[in-house]
């Protein structure tokens, strides 16, 4: 039973990191934005973070460090995508590719550099109820925080008049002119928070996932994070039980090795990506339900005045 509830703990882990990325995404796509660049935001922002931390011993300033190296890594794709009208697809995976580069050179000296001892997170009394407290109760606070600002998240979308904005901007753009609300604007501030997100769960991964740099350590989290916004159909409820489901898939892997089951570990490591291709196809047998959850002008451009 110990090993279920620490399999339950790194689930929660290893699905936080996907559900930071995912909602960030989720902000862009609901704008009409798709980014496909969220790997190389979240190399950027794993060895930002990595490094500030070395440096300055706060977590808070890594998290900060990361958040400002996906943002502005965003900053520069919204300005390429919202105002020169760049091809959307193309510009997101330069971006991704730059990210990668660019992280794999500047993380050159971190790459046997070790942060302060980690600090242990336990709630009160919470943290010693058997099973339950190791399983659920003995987290990094960011874990909770992305529980409630997925909660959060829903009510901007849904009860706000900014998120109805937000909404309208990615499901009719002109519509959303016409009545004098600036597109641009709004979209690249949709792109920069969904950046800074990216930045967000690259730094944790850096920093409290796995307190370590390694090049490419992000090994596509980037890309699934992208599927889960099609998966969840646009909703962050469905986000956040995604990115727990996937966490769960990777975590597997190590739980079954740990047992002593028999099985390849070039099998059991291409479990996430392989439920990824299996779930995108389960969806994409139902087009119809697809379009009537995905905002209209998702990937198109927008001209004004035209």
């Amino acid at each position: 039973m110990e090993s279920y509830a620490l399999l339950i703990a790194a689930t929660l882990n290893a699905g936080t990191v996907l559900a930071i990325a995912s909602l960030g995404l989720l902000i862009n796509e609901k704008a009409g934005i798709v980014n496909l660049g969220a790997e190389g935001m979240m190399l950027c922002a794993a060895i930002a973070g990595f490094a500030a931390v070395v440096h300055t011993g706060s977590d808070l300033a890594g998290f900060a460090a990361g958040m400002g190296a996906g943002a502005v890594l965003a900053l520069i794709f919204g300005g390429l995508v919202i105002w020169l009208n760049t091809n959307q697809y193309a510009t997101g995976l330069a971006v991704s590719l730059f990210g990668a580069g660019f992280s794999a050179f500047a993380g050159i000296a971190y790459v046997q550099e070790k942060m302060p001892e980690r600090p242990h997170f336990a709630i009160p009394y919470l943290a010693d109820i058997p099973l339950i407290g190791p399983a659920l109760f003995r987290h990094h606070p960011l874990v909770y925080l992305t529980v409630l600002f997925a909660l959060g998240l829903i009510w901007f979308l849904y009860r706000t008049r900014a998120g109805l904005v937000l909404r309208s901007v990615g499901e009719n753009p002109e519509s959303a002119h016409a009545l004098g609300y600036p597109v641009r604007q709004i979209r690249l501030m949709a792109v920069v928070a969904g950046g800074a997100l990216c930045g967000l769960a690259g730094a944790y991964l850096s920093i409290v996932y796995t307190p370590l740099w390694v090049e490419g350590m992000v090994a596509g989290k980037g890309w699934i994070a992208l599927a889960l916004t099609t998966f969840a159909t646009w909703r962050p409820a469905r986000v956040l039980l995604g990115a727990y489901l996937f966490g769960g898939v990777t975590m597997l892997q190590f739980h079954l090795q740990g047992n002593g089951v028999e099985v390849p570990s070039q099998f059991l490591s291409m479990l996430p990506y392989v439920a990824t291709i299996v779930v995108l196809a389960l969806i994409s047998r139902n087009p119809q339900w697809i379009r009537i959850n995905m905002p209209t002008s998702i990937g198109k451009p927008f001209y004004p005045g035209s």
